[in-house]
């Protein structure tokens, strides 16, 4: 009764359906993790937004490259604005997607090391081939608290490092890169400034990263393994209607035999 699951067709649609089964359970582990890890990088990002903020020389020193586990780190720091170094990073939005420029600030501190300070967002008004107007920060000996950042390279970022821009205008926010520049060591890495607020209102101040969502993965993950499941089922429906059409296909020939042959008319 089963013998036609050898034929040909039976025999490659059953392979089909075995080899379906475990590709698609690894692919709602896939989805799985990865939920996991959003969550792992929310709780990360959480910890590190509400944590003390600790002085700036605890996480970071010239040269030195910041952690995934030391990104959004509050610190905090004193010194006083180089102005003369000051730097806009082009083609960064803001929190309603305008496009403008970072303000770039080192920040002398007491040993001579600097540290970049990224004081917000203004907006570039107009093509982004000349200097716009920069907020001057606060002068004398300022304490600031900002959330501590890696340096921005090509490879992680996506943007591009062109060249031929206008002095003073950067694509990334690279210490390394701006160190012979500043003419002094610069710490590794860089701060999102949040305090103090800057006077009038500009620049914008970078708005806290958002770790809030988690995504759809574990929802993907729960529809691969409805996936698995689905298969065998579907396999054995298909075995009972092909049962279910030859033994019809059986009864309708034994009635043909059956029936008697038509007399002719004389």
């Amino acid at each position: 009764m089963y013998r036609f699951l050898l034929s040909r067709q039976w025999v490659i649609l059953t392979l089909l359906a075995l080899a379906l089964i475990p590709t698609m359970i690894e692919l709602g582990f896939w989805q799985f993790h990865r939920h996991e890890n959003r969550i792992a990088h929310n709780q990360r990002i959480e910890a590190a937004i509400t944590a003390a903020p600790v002085p700036v020389a605890e996480l970071t020193s010239p040269g030195r490259t910041v952690s995934d586990d030391e990104r959004y780190r509050r610190v905090t720091a004193e010194g006083t604005y180089d102005t003369e170094h000051q730097y806009v990073v082009r083609r960064r939005t803001n929190a309603d997607d305008q496009i403008g420029v970072h303000v770039l600030t080192p920040l002398v501190l007491d040993d001579g090391t600097a540290l970049l300070v990224n004081r917000g967002w203004i907006a570039s008004n107009g093509p982004q081939t000349r200097l716009p107007r920069i907020p001057e920060p606060p002068s004398g000996e300022v304490t600031v608290t900002g959330r501590l950042m890696p340096d921005e390279t090509t490879a992680k970022s996506g943007i591009k490092d062109l060249k031929g821009l206008p002095e003073g205008m950067v694509m990334l926010i690279n210490g390394t890169a701006l160190a012979e520049d500043i003419g002094r060591p610069v710490l590794g890495g860089f701060i999102e400034l949040s305090a103090p607020e800057p006077s009038g209102g500009t620049p914008q101040l970078l708005s806290s990263p958002d770790h809030s969502g988690i995504g759809a993965h574990m929802a993907y993950a729960v529809q691969w393994w409805l996936f698995t499941a689905a298969v065998p089922v579907g396999w054995v429906i298909l075995v009972r209607r092909e049962l279910r059409d030859r033994a019809a296909a059986r009864a309708q020939e034994q009635q043909a035999a059956e029936q008697p042959p038509a007399t002719a008319g004389v």
